[in-house]
């Protein structure tokens, strides 16, 4: 299960990872889109972009439906939300991290203050 659960992240960050891709999930959010219309802000071939599609659908983050010559792509998000789950933990360990130091750097100021020096700048 852990083995699976870090591949998934793996590919999760791996897709992320690249500026073109994150560009397709933003454009994604207004709705779905044809894979021409992914490209075109882009300066990159029809094949190049159905490539990055492609890292996107192995992560789970698009789906796509092809009809007639037409790709069509929409974002599909539970695994940004598994990864946003992830990354909370570290956030929550990082606002310790930040607190401890608030409280020392406030410390310093009032032995400073008690003492009567000044910080050197």
């Amino acid at each position: 299960m852990v083995n699976n659960s870090l591949r998934s992240f793996d590919r999760t960050f791996g897709a992320l990872a690249n500026p073109i891709r994150r560009g397709i999930l933003i454009r994604l959010r207004e709705g779905a889109a044809p894979v021409s219309e992914l490209a075109a802000p882009y300066e990159i071939s029809l094949p190049g972009m159905l490539k990055h599609i492609g890292v996107l659908e192995d992560a789970g983050l698009v789906e796509t439906v092809k009809e007639g010559r037409t790709r069509t792509c929409r974002l599909t998000a539970a695994p940004l939300m598994e990864a946003a789950e992830w990354l909370s933990a570290y956030r929550a360990f990082w606002d310790g991290q930040l607190d401890a130091l608030g409280d020392f750097l406030g410390e310093k100021r009032k032995q400073r203050k008690r003492t009567g020096k000044r910080a050197k700048r």
